[in-house]
């Protein structure tokens, strides 16, 4: 990872940032302000921001920044994403951000320890990197991509080491959705404590 983001987190690599709308899991269609950190290793072949994996090629940018850009636009709530941000820490920047009366959503793979203060904590956990037992704990959204058939099983152990109010989903990974989503379809039907999460902004063409 880049040697230069300082630890108290007051500088972040920043990949881009964008108003949109939640597209997948639980907050789906609600307008988000979405800010992507730059820098990941756990480098997922089907990622659609490998872009985002080099921390070094994103700009360190104040936090204070991020604040204020974030204030700029009507909906208080922003969704920290990468990347993995949990490679950093994100006290500063979500201390910040609630002191404004933001809302903080995170996405993360939950393969790093947990920083910063989230109303909201979507783990998308990863095959290459397992996640921490704190984000597990403290997750209140598993969202697990289905790329074949052997994942229903991975997401299964997955959902066991959640907390019993945990909302559970299961995604197609976008480009084999058509082979994928028949599949989960029948298994939500089979087992009904899963729900469906779609991308639903790529339908809608936006971010």
């Amino acid at each position: 990872m880049s040697h230069q983001v300082p630890e108290n987190g007051t500088k972040l690599p920043l990949m881009e940032e964008f108003y949109t709308i939640q597209g997948e899991g639980f907050h789906t269609g609600k307008a988000a302000y979405f800010i992507r950190l730059g820098g990941c290793d756990v480098g997922c072949h089907w990622c659609d921001v490998k872009e985002s994996w080099d921390a070094d090629l994103h700009p360190l940018t104040d936090a204070e920044t991020i604040v204020e850009n974030a204030k700029k636009h009507p909906a208080k709530t922003v969704v920290i994403t990468g990347g993995e941000p949990l490679i950093y820490n994100l006290d500063y920047l979500t201390t910040r951000l609630k002191e404004e009366g933001i809302k903080t959503f995170i996405e993360t793979s939950g393969a790093y320890p947990l920083s910063g203060v989230w109303d909201w904590i979507c783990l998308s956990p990863k095959k290459f990197k397992s996640p921490k037992i704190d984000v597990l704990e403290a997750a209140g959204e598993l969202k697990v991509i289905v790329f074949n058939k052997s994942d229903f099983k991975w997401a299964e152990e997955h959902a066991s080491k959640v907390g019993p109010n945990c909302k559970l989903y299961l995604q197609p990974e976008w480009s084999k959705a058509n082979e994928i989503t028949p599949l989960i379809i029948e298994y939500v039907k089979d087992n009904p404590h899963w729900d469906i999460s779609l991308q639903t902004h790529k339908f809608l063409n936006i971010p």
